[in-house]
Formats: structure tokens, C-alpha cells, sequence
């Protein structure tokens, strides 16, 4: 071959790899192209599909129907698609509902309100019984009817009692109420739910019942557990006659709790701790043997438990040679729990703006005076009004 003919069979092959290179090019460019479209158009669907309505199942009523109770308004009775396994639908399951034809497209997983997650305490709180004082009986007590049915349920098998469902903690404001509830849950080492009665209280008709009746399904299903309900006066007030349309929506939670408590769902290894400073307004039905079974008061401390208090919060404090804290734990008479908890910091105050290290004798004293004035002045206040 001569060498005009090699050149261009030599220039004729270098075409064809720059054409095959463009076409491979081509080719994937033409690949990432296609996966975009396809990637777009279902973003497009997503965005131009209608949306799913929620509902609960109520019962089967025939074959493949199904009455359920939409979110968004009436009952309705609608079928299934094929997709769907029948088997998970079942009466109080949640399900999704396709918006044209109402036809049940999706089984949801079981959820439950974010107020109600955020009910659970998770951590321990660093407190026992030891940090309590002048409160032996009570805590005798409370560890009887709380923590040693779900630790040794045996011992009451074998007596053939059952043990009381829930306690009542009332008396002033001050006296260690929440501070008992938080030492069950840092030493019974079970699930403990705790929740302010005044969530539960709602402007949408049923919510706060619904709210309820998926505290104690938590409950049951965390079990062994309790349940701590700080505050219940704001739910549990005697009810009357008439009232506004808010009113009788706390009364509907109200009958929920009551149907928790003494209902047909059994409790079982689910207790419940109440509190409150206002026994006298709660409703009787709320008190009644079954449900608030036992009482426990925890009243203004005695010398003794004055005493205990001052010993408690002064573990790490350090006093002058002169502080006599039994002359202390008399001069606080009438004072709470928390007034001589707010005595000992005030006199560390004191201490501090004197540039003393120690707190004095006197400090006390100046702190006991202050407290002792301001639990005097909104008395003062309201007798002016």
C-alpha cells in the first residue's frame, strides 16, 4: 500500500474513535438525562396527587367494607384497594383514605400525639427518698401502694388483694408534692409519664379526652408504669349544671380520666400518682374507692420535719459555729418545705454580700423574716382588694 493510501486509512480510523467517543458520550449524557425525567416526573406527581385523609377504623360491615371515622368529618363506609392487606385492618386502626373515592389505599403504623411522646420521662431525676424530710409516713405509704405492687405483685397474690390503682397526693402549696412524685420515678425504675393536668384541657371538642385515652394506652403498653398527674384540680373540679361550652369540654376529660380509672380496660401494672393543693374542690366521683383509692395529706412540717428540711439543704453549705438549727427549725414555724428551702438560699445571699464564706446565725434569721413577709403579702394584698 502506498503511503498516500496508509494516511488515509490512518485518518479514517481516527474519525471512527472520535465518532465512537462521542456517541458513548451521547449515550450517557442520554442515560443521566432519562434518570432526571424520570426523577421529575414523579416529583410531579407527587406534587398534583391529592391528598390522603386520615381515619380510624370502627368495624367491618361487610364484605370488604369498612366504617370508618374520618379526620375530616362524618362517619363513612368505604372499601379497600387490592393493594392493601386486609389482615392489619382491623377495628381502631389507623388508615390512610384516597380523597376522590374515599377507598382505604394504606394501613398507618400506630402513632401518637407529640404532646403525649413528650409526656415520657426518659432520665432518672437525681433524687431519692433521702432527700425528702419529715415525710416518713408518706413515703412508707406511697412506697406501698405505688412502687411494691409493680416490684413484688406476688405478695399480694398470695394475701388474694388487689392493690390500690392510684394515690392522691394534697395538702399546701410548698409541701413536697411533685418533689415525692420525682423520687418514685428516680427509685421505682419503670416507665414514668408525667403531665400537668392543664395540658389535657383543649378548645377542640374531644381532643382532651382523646388526649387521655392515649396517655393510658402508653401507659399500658410501657407497663409497668406510672403515671404522675401534677395539678389535677385543673380537670377534676366538682362538676355543676351550667357552665360555657369550655366548661363541659373539661368535664368530657374529666369522664374520660374516670373511665380510665374505673373502666373495662383493665389497669394492671399501671399506676397513677395525683396531686394537688385544692382537695376540697375535686369532684367526689374522683375520690371515690376504685379510682383516687388512697388519700395521702402532706401537711405543713412539724419541728422534727422542719428540722430534717434544714439538715437536707445544708448538706454542702457551710455554717458558722454559731447556726443552731434547731433554733433555726423553730423560728420557721408554719414555713413549707420550699419556704425553708428559699430560707437556706436566701442566707447564702446574705452570706454572699457580706463576703463571708460561713453563713451566720443571723443570716438565718434576716432570711426567715423575709421569707415569713412574702407569704404574708399576697394575703395583704387580697384583704386590701
Amino acid at each position: 500500500m502506498s503511503s498516500g493510501g496508509r494516511q488515509d486509512a490512518e485518518s479514517e480510523s481516527l474519525e471512527v474513535k472520535i465518532l465512537r467517543e462521542k456517541v458513548k458520550l451521547l449515550t450517557q449524557a442520554k442515560v443521566s438525562l432519562e434518570r432526571d425525567l424520570e426523577y421529575y416526573r414523579g416529583e410531579l406527581a407527587k406534587l398534583l396527587s391529592p391528598p390522603y385523609i386520615e381515619a380510624i377504623v370502627v368495624e367491618e360491615v361487610g364484605e370488604g367494607k369498612y366504617l370508618v371515622r374520618s379526620s375530616s368529618g362524618p362517619n363513612l363506609i368505604v372499601g379497600v384497594s387490592e393493594n392493601v392487606d386486609k389482615s392489619k385492618i382491623k377495628p381502631g386502626a389507623t388508615v390512610a383514605l384516597n380523597s376522590r373515592g374515599s377507598a382505604i389505599v394504606g394501613v398507618l403504623h400506630q402513632r401518637y400525639d407529640p404532646l403525649v411522646k413528650t409526656m415520657i420521662v426518659e432520665e432518672k431525676p437525681n433524687v431519692t427518698f433521702d432527700d425528702v424530710g419529715g415525710l416518713e409516713s408518706q413515703i412508707r405509704e406511697l412506697y406501698e401502694v405505688v412502687i411494691l405492687p409493680l416490684k413484688e405483685p406476688h405478695k399480694f397474690a398470695e394475701l388474694g388483694i388487689e392493690p390500690p390503682k392510684a394515690v392522691l397526693l394534697h395538702g399546701p402549696p410548698g409541701t413536697g408534692k411533685t418533689l415525692l412524685a420525682r423520687c418514685v420515678a428516680g427509685v421505682a425504675g419503670v416507665a414514668f409519664i408525667r403531665l400537668v393536668a392543664s395540658e389535657l384541657v383543649n378548645k377542640y371538642v374531644g381532643e382532651g379526652a382523646r388526649l387521655v385515652r392515649e396517655v393510658f394506652k402508653l401507659a399500658r403498653e410501657k407497663a409497668p408504669s406510672i403515671i404522675f398527674i401534677d395539678e389535677i384540680d385543673a380537670i377534676g373540679a366538682r362538676r355543676l349544671d351550667l357552665g360555657t361550652s369550655g366548661d363541659r369540654e373539661v368535664q368530657r376529660t374529666l369522664m374520660q380520666l374516670l373511665a380510665e380509672l374505673d373502666g373495662f380496660n383493665p389497669l394492671q401494672n399501671v399506676k397513677i400518682i395525683a396531686a394537688t393543693n385544692r382537695l376540697d374542690i375535686l369532684d367526689p366521683a374522683l375520690l371515690r374507692p376504685g379510682r383516687l383509692d388512697r388519700l395521702i395529706e402532706l401537711p405543713l412540717p412539724d419541728t422534727k420535719g422542719r428540722l430534717e428540711i434544714l439538715r437536707i439543704h445544708t448538706r454542702k453549705t457551710p455554717l458558722n459555729h454559731d447556726v443552731d438549727l434547731r433554733e433555726i427549725a423553730v423560728i420557721t414555724e408554719g414555713f413549707s418545705g420550699a419556704e425553708i428551702k428559699a430560707t437556706v438560699t436566701e442566707a447564702a445571699y446574705l452570706a454572699l454580700r457580706r463576703g463571708s464564706k460561713t453563713i451566720s446565725r443571723e443570716d438565718f434569721i434576716q432570711a426567715a423574716a423575709k421569707v415569713k413577709n412574702r407569704a404574708k403579702s399576697p394575703k395583704t394584698i387580697t384583704a386590701h382588694i
